[in-house]
């Protein structure tokens, strides 16, 4: 034996370091990830700039992407402060021209808080937490501002009913407070002086300096008229010579003291007769009051005809609730005459109902036996709560209508009445139900949120979260199922019901959040190992296991994680398909495409151009053509290849057949045959004509005979008492390549189709505001660009709006398509649009906005355009022609 010593060659270590291993404190010559990643950690601590970050998460997420996360999240974070110092500047700006507008405007400052929250602003950083401070004071002052206008004005109302009070007692006694009532008129034009010399009166609303200058002026009248006539009171009291003053009691009380007779006293003692009489139809009207009613229908009727001529005239308008009025406060005191002109100028002006003072008695009969009926229905058509509440309603509004302008009817109106009140106690019931319902309803929601409370403390150790998914959702279907209760009440639980579930789904949302990371690491490690030049099917296998097991651990929304698996798999199908055609043999054979899968990919490739080209046409031919090719239908250029491959193929058929004739063992000798064994008998005419010896003629198919078999299929007897039924042809099975391909590109045309539609969609209302901002109809779009919703009335009415002068008020158009298009009305239109709909819900017969958007279109475009008006007509006509 050799005495040498045997010496085991060792592989010498690559003692060459790293460039960015200096700066990283060692991290790429760490031996563990887990030391990788700890020295990242204490490295990033030293507030590293964006380019060394960007440099070690280059170098260090090639060889480990775990440690490389820390690096990718601190970029992620300068990124996203960057981006919300941009929109804090930007909101900034927004705030100080706010602040700097003069006048103030407060509903777009409102505005700005909502808005800045919404772009994904800080507003808890500075400087936009304290523009949000200083906009919130100034906001607060314009309000409280207007606030105060209001209380001025019933104020100012309070003393004017107060001075007209006084007229009705003795003149001594409103001598003795003259100087206090003075003194609360004179602090009152003090305290409205103050409001008008405010800082902030130039930015309140609108509608308020005008309810202040009216109600200061009715005052000033009112106190000027009230000091007057004192005056004269108290020189008629010292000199007899002197006129009575104007007010009534007063004047009466002079002639007292002179020893006269009062004149009110004789018009005292007839007053409590003249309504009784009125009241039992017996009284006769005074020329006065004849003449009065008379004056005032005759002048609400010459305005309402002057409007009708005008062709201004529609149900509703001001003139006819001018007339409706005026036969409220005349109708009684008026001749026939005048009530047939004022019924026929009603029903001109549109008002289906005119004015029936003859039908009055009919009317009223028929509401009481209407309101009796209530309660006197049949066995088991008893109504509801609701509905006798709302018919209640719409009765005594039909009594009201009845009563104007004619005769009351004190009898009916007590039958009546009592009618009303016996069906109101079943309401009264409903109600206090509704309310038990409510208590219950908001005590079982109580419940099940100190319940889902409980859940959470309970489960929040947990790994299970499949079963935590599941419990979470029942709790959600819980709550939808827990009853009815008011909206003010459900405005007060829905956010302890959130604020609770938030709590429950926490742990759940980061086990998601968690999972969802190391499933897209997964995706990175399937695409390095697709992309390897060499496929490791044992790391592969592994890699698929681990997915499986994430994904029966962890759930996932269905069609994200169906998004997910598709990523990860892509990668890995494209390594195995290459890997076979480049082994060859059997797997090149399989994976060849076969000449339908070849068109099918030319076709596919074709719908792809299209999309990319932006054309709609080339993109529905495109699709043509690929549905053609799916289906294998031949192109209507080829009109011989179908005949040239039939004939092919049946050569091939015959070919085979003689084949398999010439190879065949010869036949057995035939020693019976069923059927008929008459002489001179063929087998087959006996086939044909008798078929199965006792079978029926129509073959066993009975009346599905006729008509080729159930459902619309053809059908054929088997000759064992079944049939057998042809499907339509679906093309041939498409191999994996040219089913993607095809899919893919049929997802892509149908999204490209969507932009088109709306970016066309979009010029046909640019087109349309420019028509109607130069009053130029001829620059209208298309009937065919504006679509199917704008039939050709209503584009013409478009039409003659916008050739026209512009003329009248779009207020109320927009509201009505704001709400018809349930879209966002601006925050100073915001009380317009209240008192509206409630205008709307007196309107019972009224059609609804939805109906009259076309006219309310035309209303607006009828107007003058500016800037405002044509931001909310483009954003309610992009739902409304949507839809």
């Amino acid at each position: 034996m050799s005495d040498a010593s045997e010496v085991n060659p060792a592989s010498a270590k690559n003692t060459e370091q790293h460039p960015l291993d200096a700066l990283t404190g060692g991290a790429f010559s760490a031996e563990t990830s887990g030391d990788r990643a700890a020295r990242i950690r204490d490295w990033l601590a030293t507030q590293p700039t964006v380019e060394q970050l960007q440099d070690v998460h280059k170098e260090l997420s090639k060889g480990d992407k775990s440690a490389a996360r820390a690096v990718r999240e601190r970029l992620d974070e300068i990124r996203r402060t960057a981006n919300q110092e941009k929109i804090s500047v930007e909101w900034a700006e927004k705030a100080q021209a706010l602040l700097a507008a003069e006048p103030f405007d407060a509903a777009a400052a409102a505005a700005w808080q909502r808005d800045a929250a919404k772009a994904g602003a800080a507003l808890s950083r500075e400087p936009l937490s304290q523009f949000k401070a200083r906009l919130g004071e100034r906001v607060k002052a314009v309000e409280d501002l207007q606030h105060r206008t209001q209380v001025q004005r019933e104020v100012a109302l309070l003393l004017a009913q107060r001075i007209e009070v006084l007229s009705t007692k003795s003149w001594k006694d409103a001598k003795a407070v003259l100087e206090a009532l003075g003194g609360d008129v004179a602090r009152w034009q003090e305290q409205a002086k103050e409001l008008t010399g405010d800082a902030s009166w130039s930015s309140v609303d609108g509608r308020f300096p005008p309810q202040l200058e009216a109600a200061s002026a009715q005052l000033a009248l009112v106190w000027d008229a009230f000091q007057s006539a004192l005056a004269q009171t108290e020189a008629a009291a010292a000199d007899e010579s002197a006129p009575l003053p104007t007010v009534p009691v007063w004047a009466d009380e002079i002639r007292v003291a002179r020893g006269l007779p009062p004149e009110a006293a004789a018009v005292e003692v007839a007053k409590p007769a003249a309504p009784r009489a009125a009241a039992a139809g017996r009284g006769k009207p005074t020329p006065e009051q004849v003449e009065a009613a008379k004056a005032g229908l005759d002048q609400a009727l010459q305005a309402l005809k002057a409007e009708t001529a005008a062709g201004n005239s529609q149900a509703g308008s001001e003139a006819v609730q001018a007339m409706r009025a005026a036969i409220k406060a005349h109708g009684r005191f008026v001749d026939e005459a005048l009530v047939g002109e004022v019924h026929e100028a009603l029903l001109a002006a549109g008002e289906a109902e005119g004015w029936q003072r003859h039908l009055a008695e009919k009317l009223r009969e028929d509401l009481v036996a209407k309101a009796e009926a209530l309660l006197n229905r049949p066995e088991g058509q008893a109504l509801g709560g609701r509905k006798i509440q709302e018919t209640l309603r719409s009765l005594r509004e039909q009594w009201k209508q009845a009563d104007q302008g004619a005769v009351a009817n004190h009898a009916l109106w007590k039958k009546f009445d009592e009618a009303c009140n016996a069906a109101y106690k079943v309401v009264e019931s409903w109600h206090d139900k509704i309310r038990q319902d409510s208590t219950q309803a908001k005590a079982q929601r109580l419940a099940l949120i100190e319940e889902i409370k409980a859940w959470a403390a309970a489960n929040a150790a947990s790994q299970d979260w499949k079963n935590m998914l599941r419990a979470l959702r029942q709790f959600g279907e819980r709550w939808r199922e827990s009853g009815h209760i008011g909206e003010k009440l459900f405005a007060e639980l829905q956010p302890l019901f959130k604020q609770a579930m938030a709590a429950a789904e926490a742990p759940l949302q980061a086990a998601q959040k968690a999972s969802l990371e190391r499933r897209h690491a997964m995706i990175d490690e399937a695409t390095a190992l697709g992309a390897a030049p060499s496929l490791r099917i044992d790391a592969v296998k592994a890699l698929q296991q681990r997915w499986q097991a994430e994904a029966q651990v962890v759930p996932l929304d269905r069609k994200h994680e169906q998004k997910l698996w598709d990523a990860f798999r892509k990668p890995l199908d494209d390594a195995f398909n290459r890997k076979s055609v480049e082994r060859g043999g059997r797997s090149q054979v399989a994976v060849e495409l076969s000449e339908h899968d070849r068109r099918v990919l030319d076709a596919s490739k074709a719908v792809e151009a299209a999309n990319a080209s932006g054309d709609a046409q080339k993109i529905h031919a495109a699709l043509a053509e690929l549905e053609a090719a799916i289906k294998a239908q031949p192109a209507k250029s080829d009109e011989n290849q179908p005949q040239a491959q039939t004939g092919q193929a049946s050569e091939a058929v015959e070919a085979q057949a003689s084949e398999a004739a010439a190879v065949a063992k010869p036949a057995r000798p035939v020693v019976a045959v069923r059927g008929d064994d008459r002489p001179g008998m063929r087998k087959e005419a006996a086939a044909a004509a008798g078929g199965r010896p006792g079978g029926r003629k129509d073959g066993g198919r009975g009346r599905d005979a006729a008509r080729g078999g159930r459902d619309g299929r053809d059908s054929r007897d088997t000759g064992r008492g079944r049939r057998e039924f042809t499907r339509e042809e679906r093309g041939p099975r498409l191999a994996d390549p040219a089913f993607r391909a095809q899919r893919d590109a049929v997802e892509h045309a149908q999204e490209a189709l969507r932009k088109l539609a709306a970016q066309a969609h979009g010029e046909a209302l640019t087109q349309l505001l420019g028509a109607w901002q130069a009053r130029d109809a001829a620059q209208l779009p298309s009937a065919q660009q504006l679509g199917g919703k704008v039939t050709a009335p209503v584009r013409s009415s478009w039409t003659g709006a916008v050739a026209a002068a512009p003329k009248g008020n779009a207020a109320e158009a927009l509201l009505r398509l704001e709400m018809a298009a349930d879209v966002h009305t601006p925050a100073d239109q915001l009380a317009a649009r209240r008192a509206l709909q409630l205008q709307m819900l007196t309107r019972r017969n009224d059609p609804s906005p939805q109906q009259t958007w076309g006219q309310d279109v035309a209303t607006v475009l009828g107007s003058a355009s500016d800037e405002a008006s044509a931001r909310r007509l483009q954003a309610a006509l992009k739902q409304l022609l949507r839809k």
